[in-house]
């Protein structure tokens, strides 16, 4: 190596090594002045790390302008470009994303990599035409079949609600590796498929169990355990507890596997099995003493709520965060429990400096309206710094019609008439207070209203109960393991 060579090859490695204590876009500024007093401004290497720090950091104005300066940027620069458009917060530089992989065909041909972010960036957007046209597009690039591509593939469609070309470019594949697994079962889930996601996890063990070299992890058994929570399979989560706990791999140490059978056994309505798993867990994180905290409240256990979120602050093991006091406030409602309720909503901002959100209000209307305190929640509401929103004002229409408050009742009519004017609800609670008032007139103009404007009740509710012996339990549950 020449003298020469040897010098611009020390400076290169020099100006790497500078990026590596680069944190903030002043820091970047000075490297990318260093660049182009030592020359190197039109290095692809170099300027794909200032391109990379822009797109992690979001500074996408700054990149855009370094961009713009290289001749003739690589498949990398364009593909970082375009990765960190998409992982914009804003809905433009979302969108700008796409207009760059339209730019990109005119002067460089996609890659793998390519297709992977857009496909992703695509499902985020909700465009399932733009995703069906980037579709057609693997098949004349000749990545149809690439395993990432295919995976991101299946991805996108079942973010799009399209689940069942998703479950079909599964199926297609000749060995699905445990991305795919993990993706067409989160898919299933997502779209409300929830049979089907079990269906899936019991052909995988399957599988596994049949020798090929397929392994579940973490991913895998958090969809899997969300999806028993949500149609109330608690003999299904239990076979996928046993197999956590016997499967001789190192799922005992993994906080987000355990948060989420506690998660489950809570929605499943096993409060008890929920809390043992809780107890026994080796490390918690804040999310494993929310989901905690949140199960109890849900399933009337105020006070056993409290005291799990004292022995927290006791135990100063994890800070409490806005989900943290949304599970206080639940418990405090579910309870009955008003001055308690008003002095965490009091703490929350003044000592732990959390901003209470619409769901914090809500749970303070909802324990304050079950309390027949309804002039106080309606100041409450007043006095929000953020919008109210009609399942709200609907919490305090329904407590004056509980606690026949019918003047003020009239006056949440109103707003509900702003926001959801087409509601049945809203009608019957109004009408039925009327009723129980015996202002009679009134309620026979609220009906006559609500027939005018063709206001229709929703279909009936109904519920899934499990029986033991039916066809969910003896097909899919003795299937597991």
């Amino acid at each position: 190596m020449s003298p020469k060579s040897t010098t611009l090859w020390k400076t290169e490695e020099t100006l790497m090594n500078l990026f590596n204590h680069c944190s903030t876009l002043k820091h970047l500024k000075q490297i990318h002045a260093r660049l182009f007093l030592t020359g190197f401004h039109h290095n692809l290497i170099l300027n794909g790390k200032i391109i990379m720090f822009c797109a992690v950091s979001q500074n996408m104005n700054y990149a855009l302008n370094v961009f713009y300066k290289i001749p003739k940027p690589d498949s990398f620069l364009w593909n970082t470009m375009i990765r960190g458009f998409g992982n914009s917060t804003t809905q433009s530089q979302s969108h700008y994303a796409i207009h760059f992989f339209k730019r990109m065909q005119l002067a460089h041909q996609p890659d793998n990599f390519t297709f992977s972010f857009i496909l992703k960036i695509i499902a985020r957007l909700r465009f399932l035409n733009i995703g069906k046209q980037l579709h057609c597009s693997l098949f004349k690039f000749g990545f149809e079949n690439h395993i990432y591509v295919r995976n991101s593939l299946i991805h996108m469609y079942g973010m799009l609600k399209d689940i069942e070309i998703a479950h079909q470019l599964f199926e297609e594949m000749y060995q699905p590796d445990l991305v795919a697994w993990n993706s067409i079962i989160d898919c299933h889930v997502y779209c409300g498929k929830y049979n089907e996601a079990l269906d899936l996890f019991t052909r995988m063990v399957q599988q596994q169990q049949n020798g090929m070299q397929l392994q579940p992890d973490d991913a895998t058994l958090v969809v899997t355990l969300s999806a028993c929570g949500a149609i109330g399979a608690l003999d299904f989560g239990r076979k996928v507890h046993s197999f956590v706990r016997d499967g001789g791999n190192d799922f005992g140490e993994s906080i987000s596997v355990f948060n989420a059978l506690v998660d489950m056994y809570a929605k499943c309505g096993a409060v008890e099995e929920a809390y043992e798993t809780f107890s026994n867990m080796k490390k918690k994180n804040v999310v494993s003493w929310n989901v905690m905290i949140l199960g109890l409240a849900s399933h009337g256990n105020g006070e056993e709520a409290l005291a799990l979120f004292m022995r927290m602050l006791r135990e100063n093991v994890e800070r409490p965060d806005e989900i943290t006091f949304l599970g206080v406030l639940c418990a405090c409602s579910h309870g009955g429990l008003v001055d308690e309720g008003r002095q965490y909503f009091e703490i929350m901002n003044r000592n732990y400096n959390i901003k209470p959100t619409i769901k914090h209000y809500g749970c303070m209307v909802d324990l304050l309206s079950r309390a027949g305190l309804v002039v106080e929640a309606h100041t409450l509401i007043k006095s929000m710094p953020i919008e109210c929103n009609a399942i709200i004002w609907r919490t305090l229409l329904a407590a004056c019609r509980n606690y026949g408050n019918v003047e003020l009742g009239e006056k949440v009519r109103k707003h509900l008439m702003e926001l959801e004017p087409d509601h049945s609800s809203d009608y019957v609670l109004l009408a039925n207070m009327y009723a129980s008032t015996g202002q009679w007139n009134e309620m026979s103009k609220e009906r006559r209203s609500m027939q005018e404007r063709r206001v229709r009740k929703p279909e009936p509710g109904n519920s899934f109960i499990g029986i033991p012996g039916t066809r969910f339990e003896k097909e899919t549950v003795e299937r597991l393991l």
